[in-house]
Parts: structure tokens; sequence; C-alpha cells
């Protein structure tokens, strides 16, 4: 215990980036359990479409998903999920709802605010598009 404080007293930035870096590890786990979605694969993803009738929402902005989306994706922008406009939605409430951006990262709120609208099967597809592109999945390009 001696060389611990010892240590701490002597290297007292070091010791505070670790401690930094630990909450930042428990927070991040303590996010992921209350989070109101699942993380899945894109082979999870594909599976849940296929044989559970989901569907993909795509939240990235109308350039981006004019130029390479996964067939069958709706394009909700995250602005309209705030706002409530679910409509195109409103039929897929207990199916499973994967959605998308370019890394995963962006659509963790939009995930949660569908989950807090009443959809009870909201998935996050795992670092997104470009999870699927490295799993050699195909998109479309243009409109839905």
């Amino acid at each position: 215990m001696q060389q611990f404080i010892e240590f701490v007293t002597s290297n007292p930035i070091l010791s505070l980036v670790w401690v930094g870096l630990v909450v930042a590890l428990l927070a991040s786990i303590v996010k992921q359990k209350t989070a109101g979605y699942a993380v899945v694969t894109p082979n999870q993803a594909t599976v849940m479409v296929n044989r559970e009738d989901g569907i993909f929402v795509d939240i990235r902005n109308k350039d981006e998903f004019q130029r390479g989306h996964i067939a069958g994706a709706l394009h909700i922008l995250p602005s309209e999920i705030k706002a409530e406009k679910l409509a195109p939605l409103e039929k897929y409430k207990s199916a499973p709802i994967i959605v998308v951006c370019k890394t995963g990262q962006t659509a963790q709120e939009s995930a949660n605010l569908l989950h807090k609208a009443g959809f009870s099967n909201v998935n996050l597809l795992k670092d997104g598009l470009i999870s699927w592109n490295e799993a050699n999945m195909p998109l479309v390009k243009g409109k839905k």
C-alpha cells in the first residue's frame, strides 16, 4: 500500500489519466447495459430482416443515402426521429428495426429515441455501414 501511495504522489498526471480511463470504461459499460437497443452484426441484421420481417432505418443525410444504402432501407433523418415524425415506421412497432449510420456512433441517440417512442425491438448495426461494407454486403444507389 505504501508503494501505491508513493507512486500516486510521485506521478499525479499518470494517476489521473489512469483514473479517467477507468471512469470512462465504467461509463461505457453502464451506457451499453442501460441502452434501449441491442448491437447487431451485419449477419445478425440480415437474419432479422429476412426471417423476422425487420427493417433497416438509415439516418444518414440524403446525399449519403443516395450514394449507397442497404436495399429496402427507410431513410429517416435524426431530426425527424427527434420530432417524432415516425409514420413510416408505425407498422414496425414490434418488428426488428436496425438503425444504420456510417460508423455506428451517431445512430445510438436515434436508436434510444425509437425505443422511448415505443418500438420494442430496436437494434443498432455495429460499426454502421463500415462493417456492412467489410462484410461484403450489397448496397444500392439512388432513391429508395
